[in-house]
């Protein structure tokens, strides 16, 4: 397999572990990039971007102070967008949103953990895409795509997140200026979080409450300049700054922002689903509140994308890691084995790359639905609509929730050294760990898809027709079950029986507390710990599904031994699940303990099975080292001279004797304090 150059020899465990590799991995990688010509493409791309260095720091980034972490990540910004803007050239819309995903993965040699213009492409952009007419098309994309201006997205405030009918922020039109005039009325009201707000955007989109005619429409979306253009000194009428240091994220400047009576040009408004005409009046379509939710999926679909390429990172450092490392001795007088040979470990790994894959398929399959139902409203058909809120929104919550814990049993199947930085998993994890939250939380995107899943039950045992994501509740509530038989086809089947009773348990609740005297409202709060698990099953049993019919489809005309690979991949997730559902699958199916005891011997089986070729099928995620960032995962396993190599460059080994044993610790020794 080609890979970039290296400055070590290849470690004889990985040279070994690729020898026995049973499949072709190129042809895997290409199966992942969906095509030949997008492998190709990609790489020339990561070579454009990488192979003259330029994403190399003169000193590491965690050595720098939170203010040198920003200049340098504003600096490497500004190389990047050289690379951006020759790649998006053939990036006209979002029928091109692949390159978006290519250009992402490159970004992260540049950063360990994140560019202040990120939310510029993956926020600012799309929403002009899907939010402005063709007439402000015209005027903003020429500016934004040759980065004349620098945007962010600004929703969230300091006192509400995912509740978007609470937001404070004001615009009220004043029609004798033909203004809108934004204004913050609270502390609460500061807009909070945006990334690159606090010192790097001078632009960016602002979700306020409309005001027209004294009548408020609700939220809709703004483009405000904050800062001159020349001087980039925040307008008057602006109050903007960084937020302070965080978890992670730490080389953007995620800021806040507040408006003092402030004032925008009408134009400035999003008015591709709404507008306000120059005398105040407010029109638009019935569907307005559909049409506006396009951008919402769209970046719901980027993050499961983004977060299957995160685990793929993770699961790549931890594979070659564990194939390098020998630890205890189980047979006297027998070498130390690998700890890829210990059943545990595989257990902790092989589940983190078909996690990888089963994600990175939802993320594309999503995709295609997204782009059906935004083709059918525009034809007027908004039918698909609440579907598809329901799957971006389990799918967001559900990937995200999934992933933060893998990477972090990746990081723990690393011992102490995945403990440094420089083992490249904390900053991985810190990354992914944000997504979990932000663009909607994990709680309340599940209670919103299982909104849908209760009508979805009504209608089933109404008769009424229901979309194709949801049609098992017909088999579950005309009474037919499917006996258990342990084949992948019947786990796929239990997950959606185990999905099926769970929303049907939930109505029965509801019902039983309403009946009882509770308002609806009330009874649905009482049931929302049930409402989530549900929820929870829904979309375990549509990736399942999913992941298994993806699988057969893009391997239909793949070599024999990359199909059984593949499918092993497959067979391992929907057992693993099976396993960690064992109460759902005994409640709600036909399995019985012997068939539990089954399931865990063929888990055990694809653990084997899998063992020889799994440094081959994380070679075939194709990352390469400068996207890693990982003394522990580099393609060349030289894993104890990267890691000393890394502990030469901390500052406090530039000098034999540091200042403070002068200060402090001779005195100390001495009595003399």
């Amino acid at each position: 397999m080609s890979q970039n150059k290296t400055i070590m020899e290849v470690n004889q465990e990985l040279v070994k572990e690729r020898a026995k590799c049973n499949f072709n991995v190129l042809e895997v990688t290409h199966i992942l990039d969906g095509g030949e010509k997008n492998t190709l493409h990609r790489k020339k791309i990561e070579s454009i971007a990488l192979d003259e260095g330029a994403y190399k720091d003169p000193i590491p980034e965690e050595y720098l102070s939170p203010k040198e972490k920003y200049e340098n990540a504003v600096r490497k910004s500004c190389l990047f967008c050289k690379i951006v803007k020759n790649a998006l050239t053939e990036f006209t819309g979002l029928e091109h949103f692949s390159n978006f995903f290519v250009l992402r993965r490159t970004a992260d040699a540049f950063f360990k953990e994140i560019s202040p213009f990120l939310l510029h492409l993956g926020m600012f952009l799309p929403t002009i895409l899907g939010q402005c007419t063709t007439e402000q098309q015209a005027y903003w994309l020429p500016r934004v795509l040759d980065i004349q201006i620098i945007g962010t997205y600004a929703q969230t405030e300091l006192g509400h997140g995912t509740f978007i009918r609470g937001l404070e922020t004001t615009a009220t039109y004043d029609p004798e200026t033909e203004e809108f005039v934004l204004h913050s009325p609270t502390l609460t009201s500061y807009k909070w979080w945006a990334g690159g707000l606090g010192k790097t955007v001078n632009y960016c989109i602002v979700v306020a409450q409309l005001y027209t005619k004294g009548v408020c429409h609700g939220t809709h979306l703004f483009i405000v300049q904050i800062r001159d253009e020349e001087t980039h000194m925040p307008l008057p009428g602006i109050k903007v700054g960084e937020i302070g240091a965080k978890m992670g994220f730490n080389t953007a400047d995620n800021g806040y922002l507040a408006f003092d009576h402030y004032r925008i040009p009408r134009q400035n408004m999003m008015m591709k689903n709404a507008q306000v005409l120059k005398d105040g009046t407010y029109v638009k379509p019935d569907s307005h509140g559909k049409l506006t939710y396009g951008t919402m999926v769209l970046v719901r679909v980027i993050l499961v994308n983004e977060v299957a390429f995160n685990l793929a990172k993770a699961c790549t450092i931890a594979t070659r890691y564990s194939a390098v490392r020998r630890q205890s001795q189980p047979k006297p007088n027998e070498p130390e084995p690998q700890i890829l040979d210990y059943t545990t470990q595989q257990h902790k790994l092989f589940i983190c790359i078909a996690t990888a894959h089963a994600l990175q398929l939802a993320s594309a399959w999503l995709w295609k639905t997204f782009n059906a139902v935004m083709s059918d409203m525009k034809k007027g058909n908004t039918d698909s609509l609440p579907e598809l809120h329901a799957l971006s929104s389990c799918l967001k919550a559900l990937s995200t929730s999934d992933v933060t814990s893998l990477i972090e049993q990746c990081r723990y199947s690393c011992g102490g050294h995945g403990y440094m930085l420089c083992s490249g998993l904390p900053n991985i994890y810190s990354f992914v760990t944000a997504t979990r939250t932000y663009e909607g939380d994990y709680t309340i995107l599940l209670l919103q898809t299982a909104r849908f899943l209760v009508k979805a039950y009504e209608q089933a045992e109404a008769g009424t027709p229901v979309t194709p994501t949801v049609l098992y509740l017909i088999e579950f509530v005309s009474g037919k079950r499917t006996p258990w038989d342990g084949s992948p086809e019947g786990i796929i089947k239990s997950f959606q029986e185990i999905a099926a009773g769970n929303i049907s348990s939930c109505v029965k609740s509801i019902r039983n507390r309403m009946s009882s005297g509770l308002s609806f409202e009330d009874a649905w709060e009482l049931t929302t710990i049930q409402l989530v698990g549900a929820a929870e099953a829904h979309c375990r049993a549509v990736i399942s599904d999913t992941y298994k019919k993806e699988i057969a489809r893009i391997t239909a005309s793949s070599s024999t031994n990359v199909k059984i690979v593949m499918e092993q991949l497959v067979n391992l997730y929907l057992h693993y699940w099976a396993l960690n559902r064992t109460g759902d699958l005994l409640r709600y199916s036909s399995i019985s303990g012997e068939d539990v005891a089954n399931l865990q011997m063929k888990y055990e089986e694809l653990l084997t099975l899998i063992r020889p070729n799994a440094v081959g099928l994380v070679d075939a995620f194709d990352l390469r080292d400068e996207i890693l960032h990982s003394a522990l995962g580099s393609y060349d396993g030289q894993v104890y001279k990267r890691l000393f190599a890394e502990a030469l460059k901390s500052p406090l080994n530039q000098e034999p004797v540091n200042e403070t044993f002068h200060k402090y610790l001779k005195p100390t020794m001495q009595g003399k304090l």
